[in-house]
Protein backbone atom coordinates (compact mmCIF):
# COMPACT_ATOMS: atom_id res chain seq x y z
CA UNK A 1 0.00 0.00 0.00
CA UNK A 2 1.22 3.44 -0.92
CA UNK A 3 0.32 6.82 0.42
CA UNK A 4 -0.51 9.79 -1.74
CA UNK A 5 2.99 11.09 -1.37
CA UNK A 6 4.36 7.94 -3.02
CA UNK A 7 5.89 6.19 0.10
CA UNK A 8 5.11 2.72 1.44
CA UNK A 9 2.41 2.62 4.07
CA UNK A 10 2.72 -0.24 6.65
CA UNK A 11 -0.36 -1.74 8.16
CA UNK A 12 -0.76 -1.02 11.92
CA UNK A 13 -1.00 -4.69 12.84
CA UNK A 14 2.29 -5.48 11.13
CA UNK A 15 4.08 -2.67 12.95
CA UNK A 16 2.75 -3.84 16.30
CA UNK A 17 3.95 -7.40 15.68
CA UNK A 18 7.46 -6.28 14.85
CA UNK A 19 7.65 -4.31 18.12
CA UNK A 20 6.53 -7.28 20.18
CA UNK A 21 9.21 -9.51 18.60
CA UNK A 22 11.92 -6.94 19.35
CA UNK A 23 10.85 -6.65 22.99
CA UNK A 24 10.84 -10.45 23.38
CA UNK A 25 14.35 -10.76 21.97
CA UNK A 26 15.63 -8.12 24.38
CA UNK A 27 14.10 -9.81 27.39
CA UNK A 28 15.42 -13.20 26.34
CA UNK A 29 18.93 -11.81 26.00
CA UNK A 30 18.83 -10.47 29.55
CA UNK A 31 17.70 -13.84 30.94
CA UNK A 32 20.37 -15.99 29.24
CA UNK A 33 22.58 -17.74 31.94
CA UNK A 34 25.76 -17.47 29.90
CA UNK A 35 25.54 -13.70 29.79
CA UNK A 36 24.65 -13.10 33.46
CA UNK A 37 28.27 -12.39 34.46
CA UNK A 38 29.70 -11.26 31.16
CA UNK A 39 30.84 -7.69 30.70
CA UNK A 40 30.92 -5.48 27.67
CA UNK A 41 34.02 -5.57 25.57
CA UNK A 42 36.83 -3.45 26.93
CA UNK A 43 35.68 -3.63 30.60
CA UNK A 44 37.21 -5.87 33.32
CA UNK A 45 35.04 -8.67 34.69
CA UNK A 46 33.74 -8.03 38.25
CA UNK A 47 35.73 -9.85 40.97
CA UNK A 48 34.21 -12.47 43.25
CA UNK A 49 33.41 -11.11 46.69
CA UNK A 50 34.66 -14.29 48.40
CA UNK A 51 37.07 -17.13 47.78
CA UNK A 52 35.93 -20.23 45.94
CA UNK A 53 35.61 -23.37 48.01
CA UNK A 54 36.14 -26.59 46.09
CA UNK A 55 35.20 -29.57 48.18
CA UNK A 56 32.42 -32.11 48.42
CA UNK A 57 29.33 -31.02 50.37
CA UNK A 58 29.72 -33.79 52.91
CA UNK A 59 33.14 -32.45 54.01
CA UNK A 60 32.07 -28.81 54.19
CA UNK A 61 31.20 -28.92 57.89
CA UNK A 62 34.40 -30.70 58.96
CA UNK A 63 37.16 -28.13 59.53
CA UNK A 64 39.82 -30.81 59.87
CA UNK A 65 39.09 -32.62 56.58
CA UNK A 66 41.25 -31.89 53.55
CA UNK A 67 39.64 -29.10 51.56
CA UNK A 68 40.72 -26.63 48.91
CA UNK A 69 40.37 -22.90 49.48
CA UNK A 70 40.94 -20.79 46.38
CA UNK A 71 41.95 -17.15 46.53
CA UNK A 72 42.38 -14.64 43.74
CA UNK A 73 45.78 -12.96 43.36
CA UNK A 74 44.31 -9.79 44.82
CA UNK A 75 43.08 -11.66 47.90
CA UNK A 76 46.47 -13.37 48.33
CA UNK A 77 48.19 -9.99 48.27
CA UNK A 78 45.66 -8.42 50.63
CA UNK A 79 46.04 -11.27 53.15
CA UNK A 80 49.85 -11.01 53.06
CA UNK A 81 50.22 -14.73 52.59
CA UNK A 82 53.76 -16.10 52.84
CA UNK A 83 54.93 -19.69 52.70
CA UNK A 84 57.81 -21.80 53.94
CA UNK A 85 59.11 -25.27 53.16
CA UNK A 86 58.51 -28.17 55.50
CA UNK A 87 62.00 -29.48 56.18
CA UNK A 88 63.33 -32.79 57.36
CA UNK A 89 65.80 -32.45 60.21
CA UNK A 90 66.61 -33.01 63.84
CA UNK A 91 66.00 -30.91 66.93
CA UNK A 92 67.28 -30.97 70.47
CA UNK A 93 64.57 -30.75 73.11
CA UNK A 94 65.22 -29.33 76.58
CA UNK A 95 63.07 -29.20 79.67
CA UNK A 96 62.95 -25.73 81.25
CA UNK A 97 62.48 -25.25 84.99
CA UNK A 98 62.96 -22.39 87.46
CA UNK A 99 65.65 -23.03 90.05
CA UNK A 100 67.08 -21.52 93.24
CA UNK A 101 70.78 -21.33 94.13
CA UNK A 102 71.67 -23.00 97.42
CA UNK A 103 75.00 -23.77 99.12
CA UNK A 104 76.66 -27.09 98.52
CA UNK A 105 75.67 -28.86 101.74
CA UNK A 106 78.73 -31.10 101.47
CA UNK A 107 80.98 -28.04 101.56
CA UNK A 108 79.18 -26.05 104.26
CA UNK A 109 80.86 -26.34 107.66
CA UNK A 110 79.76 -25.09 111.08
CA UNK A 111 82.93 -23.97 112.88
CA UNK A 112 83.13 -24.80 116.60
CA UNK A 113 85.80 -24.70 119.26
CA UNK A 114 87.52 -27.91 120.29
CA UNK A 115 87.63 -26.76 123.92
CA UNK A 116 85.21 -25.23 126.37
CA UNK A 117 85.90 -21.72 127.55
CA UNK A 118 85.23 -18.06 126.81
CA UNK A 119 85.67 -16.16 123.57
CA UNK A 120 88.21 -13.40 124.07
CA UNK A 121 88.81 -12.22 120.49
CA UNK A 122 86.97 -12.47 117.16
CA UNK A 123 88.65 -11.95 113.77
CA UNK A 124 86.17 -13.44 111.32
CA UNK A 125 83.50 -11.21 109.77
CA UNK A 126 80.38 -11.94 107.74
CA UNK A 127 81.14 -12.21 104.05
CA UNK A 128 84.87 -12.51 104.63
CA UNK A 129 86.77 -14.88 102.38
CA UNK A 130 89.08 -17.15 104.34
CA UNK A 131 91.55 -19.88 103.57
CA UNK A 132 91.99 -23.14 105.42
CA UNK A 133 93.82 -22.56 108.71
CA UNK A 134 93.00 -18.87 109.12
CA UNK A 135 92.37 -17.90 112.76
CA UNK A 136 88.76 -16.80 113.21
CA UNK A 137 88.57 -16.41 117.01
CA UNK A 138 90.59 -16.90 120.22
CA UNK A 139 89.21 -18.84 123.19
CA UNK A 140 90.46 -18.79 126.79
CA UNK A 141 90.14 -22.33 128.17
CA UNK A 142 90.99 -23.66 131.66
CA UNK A 143 90.24 -27.11 130.23
CA UNK A 144 93.13 -26.71 127.83
CA UNK A 145 95.48 -25.72 130.68
CA UNK A 146 94.38 -28.75 132.72
CA UNK A 147 95.07 -31.08 129.80
CA UNK A 148 98.58 -29.71 129.35
CA UNK A 149 99.28 -29.96 133.07
CA UNK A 150 98.08 -33.56 133.06
CA UNK A 151 100.46 -34.34 130.22
CA UNK A 152 103.40 -32.71 132.01
CA UNK A 153 102.67 -34.71 135.20
CA UNK A 154 102.25 -37.98 133.29
CA UNK A 155 105.50 -37.52 131.45
CA UNK A 156 107.34 -36.56 134.68
CA UNK A 157 106.03 -39.73 136.36
CA UNK A 158 107.18 -41.72 133.34
CA UNK A 159 110.68 -40.29 133.54
CA UNK A 160 110.92 -40.86 137.31
CA UNK A 161 109.72 -44.44 136.97
CA UNK A 162 112.22 -45.14 134.20
CA UNK A 163 115.09 -43.95 136.42
CA UNK A 164 113.85 -46.10 139.33
CA UNK A 165 113.66 -49.12 137.03
CA UNK A 166 117.25 -48.59 135.88
CA UNK A 167 118.47 -48.44 139.50
CA UNK A 168 116.55 -51.60 140.38
CA UNK A 169 118.07 -53.44 137.45
CA UNK A 170 121.55 -52.57 138.73
CA UNK A 171 120.67 -53.67 142.26
CA UNK A 172 119.21 -56.91 140.98
CA UNK A 173 122.43 -57.58 139.07
CA UNK A 174 124.49 -57.41 142.31
CA UNK A 175 121.84 -59.21 144.37
CA UNK A 176 120.72 -56.14 146.32
CA UNK A 177 117.15 -56.31 144.92
CA UNK A 178 114.85 -59.18 144.18
CA UNK A 179 113.75 -60.31 140.76
CA UNK A 180 110.14 -59.92 141.83
CA UNK A 181 110.65 -56.22 142.58
CA UNK A 182 112.11 -55.68 139.10
CA UNK A 183 109.18 -57.39 137.39
CA UNK A 184 106.74 -55.22 139.32
CA UNK A 185 108.53 -52.09 138.11
CA UNK A 186 108.40 -53.33 134.50
CA UNK A 187 104.62 -53.76 134.78
CA UNK A 188 104.22 -50.26 136.23
CA UNK A 189 106.25 -48.84 133.35
CA UNK A 190 103.58 -49.96 130.88
CA UNK A 191 100.98 -48.08 132.93
CA UNK A 192 103.04 -44.87 132.91
CA UNK A 193 103.61 -45.13 129.16
CA UNK A 194 99.87 -45.54 128.61
CA UNK A 195 99.11 -42.48 130.78
CA UNK A 196 101.51 -40.33 128.76
CA UNK A 197 100.02 -41.43 125.45
CA UNK A 198 96.52 -40.79 126.73
CA UNK A 199 97.45 -37.26 127.82
CA UNK A 200 99.17 -36.66 124.47
CA UNK A 201 96.11 -37.86 122.52
CA UNK A 202 93.88 -35.55 124.54
CA UNK A 203 96.05 -32.57 123.64
CA UNK A 204 95.80 -33.50 119.98
CA UNK A 205 92.02 -33.67 120.25
CA UNK A 206 92.02 -30.22 121.86
CA UNK A 207 93.94 -28.79 118.95
CA UNK A 208 97.50 -28.68 120.38
CA UNK A 209 99.91 -29.65 117.60
CA UNK A 210 102.51 -32.35 118.22
CA UNK A 211 105.48 -30.01 117.96
CA UNK A 212 104.04 -27.82 120.72
CA UNK A 213 103.33 -30.86 122.86
CA UNK A 214 106.98 -31.84 122.67
CA UNK A 215 107.97 -28.46 124.13
CA UNK A 216 105.82 -28.89 127.25
CA UNK A 217 108.43 -29.28 129.93
CA UNK A 218 106.91 -27.40 132.86
CA UNK A 219 104.17 -25.03 134.02
CA UNK A 220 105.86 -22.12 132.23
CA UNK A 221 105.10 -23.77 128.90
CA UNK A 222 101.35 -24.13 129.50
CA UNK A 223 99.09 -21.97 127.28
CA UNK A 224 95.57 -21.01 128.28
CA UNK A 225 94.23 -19.74 124.95
CA UNK A 226 93.75 -21.39 121.60
CA UNK A 227 92.73 -20.14 118.15
CA UNK A 228 89.62 -21.38 116.37
CA UNK A 229 90.69 -21.86 112.73
CA UNK A 230 88.82 -22.16 109.45
CA UNK A 231 88.58 -25.82 108.43
CA UNK A 232 88.36 -25.01 104.71
CA UNK A 233 88.62 -22.17 102.25
CA UNK A 234 85.39 -20.30 101.63
CA UNK A 235 83.19 -17.44 102.75
CA UNK A 236 81.83 -16.79 106.23
CA UNK A 237 78.06 -16.83 105.85
CA UNK A 238 77.16 -16.85 109.54
CA UNK A 239 78.74 -15.54 112.75
CA UNK A 240 77.52 -16.04 116.31
CA UNK A 241 80.85 -15.55 118.08
CA UNK A 242 81.33 -12.40 120.15
CA UNK A 243 83.86 -11.59 122.89
CA UNK A 244 82.74 -12.85 126.28
CA UNK A 245 80.57 -15.67 124.91
CA UNK A 246 80.82 -18.85 126.99
CA UNK A 247 81.09 -21.85 124.70
CA UNK A 248 81.59 -25.59 124.57
CA UNK A 249 82.44 -27.87 121.64
CA UNK A 250 78.77 -27.93 120.55
CA UNK A 251 78.46 -24.14 120.21
CA UNK A 252 78.56 -22.98 116.55
CA UNK A 253 80.70 -19.88 116.16
CA UNK A 254 80.83 -19.46 112.36
CA UNK A 255 79.55 -21.05 109.19
CA UNK A 256 82.03 -21.27 106.32
CA UNK A 257 80.88 -22.27 102.83
CA UNK A 258 83.06 -23.23 99.90
CA UNK A 259 81.56 -21.33 96.95
CA UNK A 260 83.64 -23.01 94.27
CA UNK A 261 80.57 -25.15 93.60
CA UNK A 262 76.90 -24.51 94.42
CA UNK A 263 73.66 -26.40 94.17
CA UNK A 264 70.71 -25.40 92.05
CA UNK A 265 67.43 -26.85 93.29
CA UNK A 266 64.50 -27.07 90.86
CA UNK A 267 61.04 -28.65 90.94
CA UNK A 268 60.65 -31.46 88.41
CA UNK A 269 57.03 -31.98 87.37
CA UNK A 270 55.68 -35.49 87.62
CA UNK A 271 54.80 -35.63 83.93
CA UNK A 272 58.45 -34.95 83.04
CA UNK A 273 60.04 -37.72 85.11
CA UNK A 274 60.80 -39.78 82.00
CA UNK A 275 62.64 -36.88 80.35
CA UNK A 276 65.35 -36.36 82.99
CA UNK A 277 67.60 -38.73 84.89
CA UNK A 278 70.65 -38.53 87.15
CA UNK A 279 73.56 -37.57 84.93
CA UNK A 280 71.48 -35.60 82.40
CA UNK A 281 73.32 -32.49 81.15
CA UNK A 282 72.01 -29.13 82.30
CA UNK A 283 72.52 -25.49 81.37
CA UNK A 284 72.06 -22.74 83.95
CA UNK A 285 71.33 -19.12 83.00
CA UNK A 286 70.49 -16.11 85.13
CA UNK A 287 68.72 -12.84 84.44
CA UNK A 288 71.21 -11.15 86.77
CA UNK A 289 74.10 -11.95 84.42
CA UNK A 290 72.97 -11.84 80.76
CA UNK A 291 75.21 -13.97 78.62
CA UNK A 292 76.46 -16.09 81.53
CA UNK A 293 76.00 -19.81 80.88
CA UNK A 294 77.05 -22.49 83.37
CA UNK A 295 76.91 -26.18 82.63
CA UNK A 296 76.51 -29.11 84.97
CA UNK A 297 74.72 -32.41 85.41
CA UNK A 298 71.80 -33.64 87.45
CA UNK A 299 73.31 -35.16 90.59
CA UNK A 300 70.16 -36.08 92.49
CA UNK A 301 66.40 -36.47 92.01
CA UNK A 302 64.31 -36.75 95.15
CA UNK A 303 62.55 -40.14 95.26
CA UNK A 304 59.62 -38.53 97.06
CA UNK A 305 56.92 -36.58 95.19
CA UNK A 306 55.42 -33.57 96.94
CA UNK A 307 51.67 -34.29 97.16
CA UNK A 308 50.67 -30.61 96.96
CA UNK A 309 52.58 -29.76 93.77
CA UNK A 310 53.17 -33.21 92.23
CA UNK A 311 56.83 -32.36 91.83
CA UNK A 312 60.14 -33.81 92.99
CA UNK A 313 63.24 -31.85 93.94
CA UNK A 314 65.98 -31.95 91.34
CA UNK A 315 69.55 -30.99 92.23
CA UNK A 316 72.31 -29.78 89.95
CA UNK A 317 75.86 -29.15 91.13
CA UNK A 318 77.61 -26.50 89.05
CA UNK A 319 80.97 -24.72 89.28
CA UNK A 320 80.98 -21.17 90.62
CA UNK A 321 84.64 -20.13 90.48
CA UNK A 322 83.95 -16.39 90.33
CA UNK A 323 81.30 -16.51 93.06
CA UNK A 324 78.73 -14.85 90.81
CA UNK A 325 75.89 -17.12 91.89
CA UNK A 326 74.60 -16.09 95.30
CA UNK A 327 72.39 -18.07 97.62
CA UNK A 328 68.70 -17.55 97.00
CA UNK A 329 69.13 -16.32 93.40
CA UNK A 330 66.56 -17.42 90.84
CA UNK A 331 67.99 -19.08 87.74
CA UNK A 332 66.66 -20.92 84.69
CA UNK A 333 67.46 -24.60 84.35
CA UNK A 334 67.52 -26.44 81.03
CA UNK A 335 67.67 -30.13 81.81
CA UNK A 336 67.62 -33.24 79.71
CA UNK A 337 68.37 -33.61 76.05
CA UNK A 338 66.67 -35.61 73.33
CA UNK A 339 67.45 -35.68 69.63
CA UNK A 340 64.25 -35.69 67.58
CA UNK A 341 64.08 -36.47 63.86
CA UNK A 342 61.17 -35.62 61.60
CA UNK A 343 59.50 -32.95 59.48
CA UNK A 344 59.60 -29.45 60.93
CA UNK A 345 57.57 -26.34 60.12
CA UNK A 346 57.57 -22.85 61.67
CA UNK A 347 55.39 -22.58 64.74
CA UNK A 348 53.21 -19.93 63.05
CA UNK A 349 52.11 -22.43 60.39
CA UNK A 350 50.14 -24.60 62.83
CA UNK A 351 46.56 -23.67 63.74
CA UNK A 352 44.45 -25.38 66.38
CA UNK A 353 40.88 -26.04 65.29
CA UNK A 354 38.86 -27.63 68.05
CA UNK A 355 40.94 -30.54 69.30
CA UNK A 356 42.91 -30.87 66.06
CA UNK A 357 45.91 -29.15 64.52
CA UNK A 358 45.88 -28.09 60.87
CA UNK A 359 48.22 -26.46 58.38
CA UNK A 360 47.51 -24.89 55.00
CA UNK A 361 49.55 -26.31 52.16
CA UNK A 362 49.99 -24.21 49.01
CA UNK A 363 49.50 -25.93 45.63
CA UNK A 364 52.69 -25.49 43.60
CA UNK A 365 50.99 -26.29 40.30
CA UNK A 366 48.01 -24.03 40.92
CA UNK A 367 48.82 -20.70 42.63
CA UNK A 368 46.07 -19.34 44.84
CA UNK A 369 44.84 -22.74 45.96
CA UNK A 370 45.50 -23.94 49.50
CA UNK A 371 44.80 -27.32 51.05
CA UNK A 372 43.74 -27.43 54.67
CA UNK A 373 45.39 -30.54 56.09
CA UNK A 374 45.05 -32.16 59.50
CA UNK A 375 48.41 -32.95 61.13
CA UNK A 376 49.74 -34.47 64.32
CA UNK A 377 52.43 -32.37 65.98
CA UNK A 378 54.92 -32.73 68.82
CA UNK A 379 56.25 -30.24 71.36
CA UNK A 380 57.62 -26.99 69.87
CA UNK A 381 61.39 -26.67 69.83
CA UNK A 382 63.04 -23.30 69.32
CA UNK A 383 60.31 -21.77 67.13
CA UNK A 384 59.80 -24.94 65.12
CA UNK A 385 57.17 -27.63 65.47
CA UNK A 386 57.78 -31.29 64.61
CA UNK A 387 55.00 -32.70 62.43
CA UNK A 388 54.57 -36.40 63.16
CA UNK A 389 51.96 -37.15 60.48
CA UNK A 390 50.30 -35.25 57.66
CA UNK A 391 53.25 -33.60 55.90
CA UNK A 392 56.19 -34.59 53.77
CA UNK A 393 59.52 -32.79 53.40
CA UNK A 394 59.23 -30.15 50.68
CA UNK A 395 55.56 -29.32 51.25
CA UNK A 396 54.91 -25.59 50.99
CA UNK A 397 53.05 -24.45 54.14
CA UNK A 398 51.52 -21.04 54.82
CA UNK A 399 53.24 -19.14 57.66
CA UNK A 400 51.70 -15.66 57.32
CA UNK A 401 48.06 -14.99 56.50
CA UNK A 402 47.00 -18.25 58.12
CA UNK A 403 44.21 -16.56 60.07
CA UNK A 404 42.74 -15.21 56.82
CA UNK A 405 42.65 -18.70 55.31
CA UNK A 406 41.17 -20.16 58.45
CA UNK A 407 38.47 -17.51 58.62
CA UNK A 408 37.58 -18.05 54.98
CA UNK A 409 37.48 -21.79 55.51
CA UNK A 410 35.14 -21.45 58.48
CA UNK A 411 32.92 -19.01 56.58
CA UNK A 412 32.58 -21.35 53.66
CA UNK A 413 31.97 -24.30 55.95
CA UNK A 414 29.21 -22.34 57.70
CA UNK A 415 27.66 -21.41 54.37
CA UNK A 416 27.64 -25.07 53.31
CA UNK A 417 25.98 -26.06 56.58
CA UNK A 418 23.20 -23.47 56.21
CA UNK A 419 22.41 -24.89 52.76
Amino acid sequence: MTNPQGGIRWPPLLVGGVCLVAIGLAVGYQLRPDTATSAPAGLAAPQLPHAEHEENPAASTDLTSDALVTLTPEMVARAGIKTSLAEAGTATAFLRMPGVVQPNAYKEVAVTSLVSGRVVQVRGELGQRVTAGDALATVYSPELADAQTAFIVARADQVAHAQRQIRTQRLTAIGAASREELELLEAERAMHDSAVETARARLVLLGIPEERTQRLAGPQDVVTTIDVRAPLAGVITRRTANPGLLIDPTTPLFTVVDLSTVWVIADLNERDFAKVRVGSPTTITSGAYPGLTLRGRVSYIDPQVQPETRTAKLRVEIPNPAGQLRFGMYVDVQAGESIREGVFVPKAAVQVVGAESVVYVARRDDPGRFMERKVEVGDPTGGRVPVLTGLEPGDLVVTEGVFFLRAERERLAGSATSR
